[in-house]
């Protein structure tokens, strides 16, 4: 219970400072997942979780156990699961392990969220050689629910029944949550028999028998059994309502003979709960999860004593102060230093290949920039039939019901700004996922976070925390985007080498009406392309000076918070109005890469009037790329310097080519194969 992954000793300090309230938000960090109001008497309910230790040792059951337990945080709160999301990061696509990793981890999150039957809808993928011993996968999951039937873990009610739920306990998973927050040694392939074990067909059941349950009336209080199992879901539905818990094993479902009670208290066997019921609806409760086949038991009950009583063959095993073990877990104020500042690179350092035509195929073959079609094909994006854009664009987008609300979702985080400059890269990490959701057209409401780190012990890795941190709380006061739930994942270092520091973001936002989206793809030739927010030119620890030049030094882009909000909220006013045709955010790979990607979508080809390396593959923040019919892209420039954004045509929509001025044509068939080679490639040799 006092392990980093249950009881977030080292962070807690620092995580106070963010953002958490809104007028929309409803339950903030703290519960099982975030929930905001939607309107209409609906609300979105959310989380981002990571599994990661878990997917390296044993990467099929690894990913898929942590989507399962990601989507029941969020069915736990009393929502249907509407979509899944993931952040995945892999190590040198060099590196002999990575093909398998890829492979595994891939048809685990495929695996899990198709057979659930619940849509993968969007993602991150990326490769490093700093995640070559310790890889990263991180799960979202967002439901909807009413907004007055919202579900806590809180306990109440002195000699309630404690009623354990769904599958039976097996001995999968045990020390799981202390693994979890241990750095990898040598050793880390015995680790094995600590990674669960799922079936998304038992959740499935679960889901429904618990949606049915909720809605009779019956349940108190619910929490899932995740880390730690029965030990932190009994601990934490007692502590959080001041009360004392206590439990008989003999009455715990066990598929395996001969358990120990120490091993039941800390299984992480899937698919199941624990909830305190109304005792007067025992009968109705029991009866709904066995017209489900699933397990039902009353194994404890709540009691006034605040200790933690587990007994065992009527022998007492453990007699506990609950508070002390559940709320009130030691809080530690790590010792840190910040992150030296980088020099800000010139471009003239910088300017290594010949053409912007080059570079730009280089850029789209490249690990970080390739497609991800191979991934997000093995996943079901389209089951429930809402997904109104799935993978490949700036953010999904699905639509809630009949109506034409939607919900527009992301996850976002560029890792190696955040290793140059942990604060500004926090901050970006954020303005990148408000920029993805402006660009679908969506007003961005609220965000989740997974706080991806090295060694705490070590004063560097933390002050990465620290910093990134800090950033993401800036970030997230200036632009109204709380943050409503997430994890911190610690201690990711193999053999004393840390990852790079990697705080995932993922953006929920509020789709009026889904069919006035915009997308990524080119939409009709002869149109003016315009490049809002300006183009400086920043190469420092940008995708052109790493897949280039071989470097990924100086400084990466300032995040200029105030240009963020006033250029997204003047984009998504062009949106709103139906006066542009395509738009997408510029983020990694620059201008050219941007255009590159809104060619190949639309099938559509361009004219462009590059200006220099700089221009093309700078990534300055808080700029977007649109296009409008010429006359309303006149109306459009005039409107945004009135407005003090720099705004310029830099092309116009036409034929089967993207070309820079001066340049060479690049036939849009040539740059669709360079985005589609890397992942078939890397794959195929394991195949």
């Amino acid at each position: 219970m006092w392990n980093e992954h249950c009881s977030y000793k080292s962070s807690r300090r620092h995580l106070r400072g963010l953002p958490t309230k809104a007028p929309w938000v409803i339950q903030g960090p703290g519960e099982n997942a975030g929930v905001i109001d939607i309107g209409d008497g609906e609300a979105c309910v959310f989380k981002m979780e990571s599994h990661n230790h878990p997917s390296f040792i044993e990467p099929y059951q690894g990913a898929a156990t942590g989507v399962g337990g990601i989507l029941r945080d969020v069915f736990t709160m009393g929502a249907r699961p509407v979509a899944c999301l993931n952040l995945l990061r892999f190590g040198a696509p060099d590196h002999a392990k990575t093909p398998h990793l890829v492979s595994g981890v891939v048809a685990g999150v495929g695996h899990y969220g198709n057979a659930f039957g619940v849509p993968t809808v969007g993602g991150s993928v990326g490769f490093h050689s700093r995640y070559d011993g310790n890889i990263l996968v991180n799960a979202m999951a967002v439901g909807v629910a009413r907004a007055d039937a919202i579900f806590y873990a809180k306990a109440s009610g002195i000699g309630n029944p404690i009623v354990y739920l769904g599958s039976k306990t097996g001995r999968d998973g045990i020390h799981g949550a202390t693994m979890a927050s241990a750095a990898f040694e040598a050793d880390a392939e015995e680790k094995r028999p600590t990674v669960q074990v799922g079936d998304p067909f038992a959740e499935k059941l679960l889901l429904e028998a618990c949606l049915e349950l909720m809605a009779s009336g019956a349940v108190v209080a619910i929490q899932d059994m995740g880390a730690a199992g029965l030990t932190s879901s009994a601990v934490e539905m007692g502590a959080k309502g001041d009360l004392g818990v206590e439990l008989d094993l003999d009455h715990v479902p066990c598929r395996e003979t001969g358990m120990t009670a120490y091993e039941m208290m800390l299984s992480e066997s899937q698919e199941r709960m624990l909830m305190v019921l109304h005792p007067e609806k025992q009968a109705e409760a029991e009866a709904i999860f066995r017209k489900w086949g699933l397990e039902f038991a009353v194994i404890g009950r709540l009691t006034d004593t605040k200790r933690f009583v587990v007994k065992r063959g009527g022998e007492v095993k453990a007699d506990l102060p609950i508070k002390e073990l559940g709320d009130e877990a030691p809080l530690y104020d790590r010792p840190w230093v910040a992150t030296p500042k980088r020099p800000i690179l010139a471009a003239e350092e910088l300017a290594q290949v010949n053409s912007i035509g080059e570079a730009l195929l280089r850029l789209l073959a490249s690990p970080g920039l390739s497609s991800r079609r191979w991934v997000y094909e093995q996943y079901d994006s389209l089951i429930l039939g809402n997904t109104v854009q799935g993978p490949g664009g700036d953010a999904a987008v699905i639509r809630l019901g009949d109506g034409p609300k939607g919900l527009a979702l992301t996850t976002d985080v560029n890792e190696v700004y955040c290793e140059a400059d942990p604060f500004e890269g926090g901050k970006q990490a954020v303005a990148e996922a408000w920029r993805n959701l402006i660009a679908v057209g969506a007003k961005p409401l609220a965000l989740t976070d997974n706080l991806n780190f090295g060694n705490p012990e070590k004063p560097e890795a933390m002050g990465q925390l620290v910093g990134c941190i800090q950033g993401i709380g800036e970030a997230a006061r200036a632009l109204d985007f709380p943050i409503v739930s997430g994890n911190v994942s610690l201690y990711n270092e193999t053999m004393g080498r840390g990852i790079l520091p990697t705080p995932a973001i993922g953006g929920v936002g509020l789709v009026a009406d889904v069919t006035k989206t915009a997308s990524i793809a080119f939409k009709a030739a002869g149109e003016d392309i315009l490049l809002i927010g300006g183009a400086p030119g920043w190469l420092g620890c940008s995708a052109y000076a790493s897949v280039c030049c071989g470097r990924e030094d100086g400084a990466p882009p300032p995040v200029d918070l105030v240009a963020e909000r006033r250029n997204g909220e003047f984009v998504s006013g062009l949106i709103a109005s139906g006066r542009v045709g395509a738009v997408h955010d510029v983020s990694d790979g620059g201008v050219a890469v941007a255009l590159a990607e809104m060619a190949v979508a639309g099938g559509l080809g361009a004219q462009v009037a590059a200006q220099g390396l700089a221009w093309a593959f700078g990534e300055d923040q808080a700029r977007y790329v649109v296009t409008a019919a010429p006359e309303e892209a006149t109306r459009i420039v005039a409107e945004a310097t009135a407005a003090g954004i720099a705004t310029a045509r830099i092309g116009v929509t036409s034929g089967a080519e993207l070309i820079f001025a001066g340049e060479a044509p690049i036939p849009l068939a040539q740059l669709a194969q360079a985005r589609e080679g890397f992942l078939p490639t890397l794959m195929g040799a394991e195949i």
